[in-house]
């Protein structure tokens, strides 16, 4: 449908009020963090102390003697990926289990990587359980007072991240404005720790099953001489070697879509990858079920073998239609944002 002079002039003009909007309210955000003794902006202070881990953490601790803001994510950043170096290399001594449980601390730090470099570059005062805690302690015992006096706990909106008031009818156009900028931001950040966490779950499953697929076993103990000793006996065949080629092909067209999708957030972009994405995992989940690479004949239990073989078949039948189904969803969902023009996130707010 053709926009009037007028129409569009008003849509120029709304679109032009929330950019102005928007760059003021990140200017004051700004503003509220203080200066910092490197000249760096403060989320960009904080966003390098995550950057090299606990070294940057070391490195701008020392080099920030005046920025609250600054300081509590360095030394944050100090604790908590400096517990995480000490605990992967003791437990990557443990012998036989040491090397997996060392990838899955490995794993769940680069997902603690990922979400507070997010956190600090769009300046929040974000707490990590523990180690938040510890930081702010040490901050608040400092004696430094530049920059915002906000901690994670009393920062505005702390109490539900998610949650965005509402503001009344009555609000003015600026009001409004505002509040479709915060609402935009919120869940912008919500978008990209998902992103961050699906890139993070990928290569996950991408180390387990390339490297440790033997461990989907049925265990056995026995106990010989006092001594316990544990067999294991794979569930998969050989030819889940047939399956892991697509398996990997898909794990990483999903790392690059989202990891494209961090950097450049745009809905439709967003809803093509998407697409991508579910269509290399229902390729993935048609071709195991295709193949079968499964033996459970090694459960001791007949009853057990005939109940896990149909569960698992049925669950992958139905993991395949659900996927089939958000495709559908996502393609016709697609089209019809094309049709009408809808290309930012903003539009569904």
């Amino acid at each position: 449908m053709d926009l009037t002079p007028e129409e569009r002039r008003r849509i120029y003009e709304e679109e032009k009020a929330r950019i102005d909007a928007r760059q003021k309210i990140e200017r004051e955000k700004l503003a509220e963090l203080g200066s910092t003794s490197t000249g760096l902006s403060p989320n960009i202070a904080g966003l390098l102390c995550y950057v090299g881990g606990w070294i940057s953490g070391v490195v701008l601790l020392v080099l920030e003697q005046r920025n609250r803001f600054v300081r509590f994510h360095a030394i944050q950043s100090i604790i908590a990926f400096g517990t995480i170096t000490v605990a992967g290399v003791l437990l990557g001594l443990i012998p036989v289990v040491g090397v997996a449980f060392s990838s899955i601390i490995g794993i769940a730090g680069f997902i603690v990587w990922i979400i507070m470099i997010v956190k600090a570059s769009s300046g929040e005062w974000y707490k990590l359980p523990g180690a938040g805690d510890a930081a702010e302690k040490i901050v608040a015992s400092s004696g430094v007072t530049g920059g915002s006096t906000e901690s994670p706990s009393s920062e505005p909106g702390a109490e539900s991240e998610s949650a965005v008031p509402t503001p009344p009818p009555t609000a003015d156009l600026g009001k409004r404005i505002e509040h479709r900028v915060e609402t935009h931001f919120r869940s912008r950040s919500g978008r990209m720790v998902a992103s961050a966490f699906a890139v993070a779950w990928s290569i996950v499953l991408l180390i387990f099953f390339n490297f440790f697929n033997q461990y989907v076993a049925y265990y056995h103990s026995e106990t010989v001489g006092g001594v316990t000793i544990w067999t294991r006996y794979p569930f998969f065949t050989e030819d889940v070697n047939l399956w892991l080629p697509i398996l990997t092909a898909a794990l990483v067209v999903g790392i690059i879509g989202h990891t494209i999708l961090i950097v450049r957030d745009r809905y439709l972009l967003r809803e093509a990858i998407q697409i991508v994405i579910n269509a290399f995992a229902l390729w993935t989940v048609a071709t195991l079920l295709s193949i079968f690479p499964f033996d459970f004949s090694v459960i001791p239990n007949p009853t057990a073998v005939d109940a896990t073989l149909l569960g698992v078949r049925v669950f992958l039948i139905l993991l395949s239609v659900g996927i089939g189904i958000a495709i559908l969803v996502s393609v016709i969902k697609l089209i019809v944002n094309v049709v009408r023009g809808t290309a930012s996130y903003e539009e569904h707010i």
